[in-house]
């Protein structure tokens, strides 16, 4: 399916959220999408098996549900080996697990760190709080000026040996993307470092392939957004020989294959299951191989979303031209060109961030901000004609 699909005929696709309040004009697709409604049958079907299987659920979940989830995934970042990923409810979860290997035993203690300051809190604040008693030494690149961001950075892995690099590939308070995902890794020289990439703003919002960096870096997002699934689906792409041991650990990390059954170390699995925690629930994966099943289905994949969501945002600009109020709003856009790559929502710096959420919650349009940074996100549910609704509902706010 090309960049042309039928509009209404997807947007139908989302009818059980989208109706329940039709005059509701949901601009945070960025933040928490909305299910299509294949996730609502999906969701069902987890209570089902529930039901019918009764102490033998987990066998059906560990050997057809989380291999099918780990299948989709794998195949849509160009991962080779679908055993390397690793599940949780949510994406914090993952990062402390991974932060575990390298922590303890603490004699190593801190441990170095390079990152930005354009981080999400799952890993920000972790990343501060244990700065803070002393576990973690933290060097943070600014993320602006972007033009010059990957230089800088990789500049910053020559000053000083790391042993963990944490970056997102799109940043959640900007939508800047990093441009050279691979070159960025193969910056790092030192086969001991630990690298992270932050995948939650660009899984299924941005084409990635992961192919030539996939035995060398993790890689974790979820289902919340462009995944379109909801809570309790994150993963973490594993690479085979870093945290063999995370020290924080659950009893399924013992299930599959074991790296060393003898003797009286605790045994790991060799592959993505080294990461897996304690029982957990699992409608999450249900619906998202749901998901994925329809996006076959209708052919659509994030290449197409992303070309969707860019038509939008250039259209949602340039209906700007000629009102200087929309003109003053539109000014503030990170990064300031509509044309350059970015993630699949607008940001735009003004000082009434927080005002203008607030006035077009009471209008009914969702949207969301951080700090002075205001955010629109459309999705594969929004329509040409959404926008002029949404500049009307603007424009009551920001006058003419």
């Amino acid at each position: 399916m090309s960049a042309s699909f039928d509009t209404a005929v997807v947007r139908r696709a989302f009818a059980r959220f989208l109706d329940h309040d039709p005059d509701r004009l949901h601009v945070a697709a960025h933040s928490h999408h909305p299910w299509p409604d294949v996730t609502y049958h999906a969701h069902e079907q987890a209570w089902v098996d529930a039901a019918a299987r009764h102490d033998h659920k987990w066998d059906h979940i560990f050997g057809t549900v989380l291999p099918e989830f780990q299948g989709h995934v794998a195949r849509r970042l160009g991962l080779p080996d679908p055993g390397t990923i690793a599940i949780a409810p949510n994406t914090h979860e993952l990062v402390v697990r991974g932060l575990s290997c390298l922590t303890v035993p603490l004699d190593s203690m801190p441990v170095r760190v390079l990152t930005t300051d354009a981080e999400f809190h799952s890993f920000a604040r972790q990343a501060a709080r244990l700065e803070e008693v002393g576990l973690l030494d933290v060097d943070r690149v600014a993320a602006q000026p972007f033009d010059t961001f990957l230089e800088r950075f990789e500049t910053s892995l020559d000053r000083n040996g790391y042993d963990l690099v944490y970056v997102s590939q799109v940043h959640f308070d900007s939508g800047y993307v990093v441009p050279d995902l691979v070159g960025l890794v193969e910056a790092v020289e030192d086969d001991d470092t630990y690298i992270v990439i932050d995948g939650y703003h660009g899984y299924l919002a941005l084409p990635t392939d992961l192919r030539r960096i996939a035995d060398r870096a993790f890689y974790t997002s979820g289902g919340y957004k462009y995944a379109m699934a909801g809570e309790g689906s994150a993963f973490l792409h594993c690479p085979p020989d870093y945290g063999r041991r995370p020290a924080f650990t659950g009893w399924y990390a013992g299930f599959s294959s074991l790296a060393d059954a003898s003797g009286e170390q605790v045994a790991y699995g060799i592959d993505g299951s080294r990461f897996l925690g304690a029982t957990f629930d699992p409608s999450g994966l249900y619906r998202a191989n749901a998901v994925h099943r329809w996006l076959d289905a209708v052919g659509l994949d994030a290449a197409t979303i992303h070309a969707h969501v860019r038509d939008l945002q250039r259209r949602f600009v340039a209906m700007a031209e000629g009102r200087s109020a929309r003109e003053e709003l539109v000014a503030g856009l990170l990064p300031v060109d509509v044309t350059t790559e970015r993630g699949n929502f607008l940001t735009f710096v003004t000082d009434r961030a927080a005002e203008l959420e607030e006035a077009l919650a009471k209008r009914n349009v969702i949207v969301d901000h951080r700090r002075d940074r205001l955010r629109f996100g459309f999705g594969i549910y929004h329509q040409p004609r959404d926008l002029e609704v949404l500049w009307q509902r603007l424009d009551d706010v920001l006058g003419t």
